[in-house]
């Protein structure tokens, strides 16, 4: 028997019992659609963190303020002393100090209630200045954004996200109306394009103010030059890690400090954070494609089961093959060639399954499903594989079957 003739004899066979082979198929259908969508979950979900990290701005650095601790000896979270200044934003502006940083934007922010007309809406007030548009890699839709002037000028203008404006002005352009902010008129000069919520901040929503209004007009204080953040921006991808090195010296330096470990600040990269989600994400996706790794067991035991099934049935058949000059590798490859058939059915259906799925659940659970080719195409080479390695005992003990055994049962 040639080859042309066992796939035939083969597939001949699966045919003739659909509803047995359906039924097997099935089994790996659903394990082959389950990893998928698993897989594709996890992968969608990795992809949607470091977007939305990335939504921060570009080749982001922040640098934050240590903690503070109080006279009755209350120490506070990192982030609430006041040790980052305007002076170190000016300093690690400075192409001679860190060539590899190609922007700087010192940043105040607190919770205040903005009013226009009699429409009134809490948001974070932001103060910065002009480079803060490019570190954190956004754009103006309407009007302009704040200008070295209007930082010089203590100038009384702000730029608004698009929910704040919409929150305020309804449909209305906000461009050249005005908002009071703690007691301070401002005029709106522009509205920024929106770019959606990033963790657990909605970046459409804040009013964007000069950094010197916001210090001397809104917020006020006893220490006006501190900032709560520096924002950095280096000049490339590449050079993420020298910027690092050169801001986190240059504020050592600035503050006196000898010991890096008694710094009174903390540096953050974009990157550690992607890196951070993207492993935990991997490993959730890792737990789930096993879970679903299962069930493509339970469907490579179902293969096998209807093969040895298949061979029981067979007997007189095999015998008789046998008797005519069959060979047990022919019988073996018989048998192997069914058990292939299966796998491949399984496989196509299963990935068409989760092609399907990766469609139409991200309408119901709102979360994006990442499809690769090469994961598709691993998909089916995977089950294949499972009926050709769930196939070869039964094939092998259809093929040892002695011819005269074989003849004699019923």
């Amino acid at each position: 028997m040639n080859t042309v003739e066992t796939f035939r004899t083969g597939l001949e066979a699966v045919r003739a019992h659909r509803l047995r082979s359906g039924l097997t198929v099935l089994g790996i259908t659903i394990g082959i659609a389950a990893v998928i969508l698993t897989v594709g979950l996890g992968e969608g979900a990795q992809q949607q963190v470091a977007a939305q990290i990335s939504s921060l701005g570009a080749n982001l650095l922040i640098v934050t303020p240590g903690s503070s601790t109080s006279t009755a000896g209350i120490r506070g979270g990192f982030g609430s002393a006041s040790t980052l200044t305007v002076a170190d934003a000016t300093a690690l502006a400075s192409p001679t100090v860190a060539p590899d940083i190609a922007a700087v934007a010192p940043t105040v922010s607190r919770s205040e209630t903005l009013t226009a007309g009699t429409a009134n809406w809490t948001t974070t007030v932001v103060g910065t200045n002009p480079s803060w548009l490019s570190v954190r890699a956004r754009t103006v839709s309407e009007g302009r954004f704040l200008t070295q002037a209007d930082l010089t000028q203590h100038a009384a203008v702000c730029v608004l996200a698009p929910t704040t404006a919409q929150e305020l002005f309804g449909g209305r352009d906000p461009v050249g109306q005005t908002v009071d902010v703690a007691a301070v008129p401002l005029t709106v000069v522009g509205v920024l394009t929106p770019v959606g919520a990033s963790g657990s901040s909605n970046q459409d929503d804040q009013a964007v103010v000069p950094l010197t209004t916001a210090a001397t007009r809104i917020f006020g204080g006893a220490n006006r030059d501190a900032v709560n953040q520096i924002l950095l921006e280096a000049t490339s991808t590449q050079t993420l890690s020298a910027a690092y090195q050169e801001a986190n010296d240059e504020l050592l330096a600035l503050h006196g400090i000898t010991a890096p470990a008694s710094a009174d600040f903390s540096i953050e990269s974009q990157q550690s954070l992607i890196s951070t989600a993207t492993s935990v994400d991997r490993t959730l996706t890792v737990l789930l494609a096993g879970i679903a790794g299962i069930s493509l067991l339970v469907g490579g035991i179902g293969v096998m089961n209807i093969m040895l099934v298949s061979v029981t049935e067979r007997v007189r058949e095999i015998g008789l093959r046998k008797a005519l000059g069959a060979t047990p590798r022919v019988i073996r490859r018989q048998f192997l060639v069914e058990a292939s058939v299966l796998g491949l059915v399984g496989g196509v259906l299963g990935v068409g399954l989760g092609l399907v799925g990766a469609v139409a659940l991200p309408h119901l659970v709102h979360d994006p499903i990442a499809i690769s080719g090469a994961a598709t195409a691993g998909s089916i080479a995977v089950a294949i594989a499972i009926g050709v390695v769930f196939g070869v005992y039964p094939a092998s003990r259809a093929a040892h079957l002695a011819p005269i055994d074989a003849l004699r049962s019923e």
